[in-house]
């Protein structure tokens, strides 16, 4: 999932000095998992911005809303006249959601959040990442433990010379990903995967040049 964690009240007091009456829309998908933009968030944020304009002895109106995606249109038509009178909208959704949401209203969009990486929940106060959304995915070649992410330095033949007793040597509290790797496939009975040099990375299909796209013409509605 996305994990995003909320931006801070000062910042984004500064953000909206001037606006009288916001609209805060929260996103019942990835952020309400990791419990930053769900309906409970959404209405925190809305309370806590309301104080913190009060503090120095402003007012700020807010209403709010959770919808089920930000990321996806047919959630964000039936609220377009929500925002009728507001100053600006802030947006407790990922970055997807919040350029999305711009691109539907005619008044400022501001996000409420910093969205961070692509992750699980490893523990439960903890997220890790796990994917960087790279666009050429190796996991079936390491025993589903991807190499780019997971090692610091996104070796895909093997550990470099500083990894010691299982441990990154970048980070005393990182595992090192390959002896992960290496003990995955060990327990299913594949380690002749090792004997094989991987390729280097075609670093095009992850960032490069712009922003991706990918076209699905299966999903394209034909006409009658």
């Amino acid at each position: 999932m996305i994990v995003a964690e909320w931006k801070k009240i000062p910042e984004l007091k500064e953000t909206l000095n001037g606006c009288g009456k916001v609209l805060v829309v929260g996103c019942d998908s990835c952020t309400k998992v990791c419990l930053t933009g769900g309906e409970r968030e959404t209405n925190t944020m809305a309370m806590a911005l309301k104080l913190a304009f009060k503090k120095d002895g402003n007012t700020l109106e807010t209403r709010q809303v959770t919808i089920k995606r930000q990321c996806d249109d047919e959630f964000i038509e039936p609220i377009l006249n929500l925002a009728e009178g507001c100053d600006a909208i802030v947006s407790m959704a990922c970055g997807i959601g919040a350029q999305l949401m711009a691109e539907k209203f005619d008044i400022q969009v501001y996000p409420g959040q910093n969205t961070t990486f692509l992750g699980v929940l490893d523990q439960e106060n903890k997220f890790v990442e796990e994917c960087q959304g790279c666009g050429l995915c190796v996991l079936g070649d390491f025993g589903a433990i991807c190499p780019v992410t997971r090692c610091s330095k996104s070796l895909l033949n093997g550990p470099c010379g500083g990894s010691a007793d299982g441990v990154c040597e970048v980070d005393s509290e990182i595992a090192c990903a390959w002896q992960q790797i290496y003990d995955r496939l060990k327990l299913l009975g594949r380690l002749d995967r090792l004997t094989e040099v991987a390729p280097l990375k075609d670093w095009s299909t992850a960032r490069d040049g712009g922003n991706r796209h990918m076209t699905r013409d299966d999903m394209k509605l034909q006409k009658r």
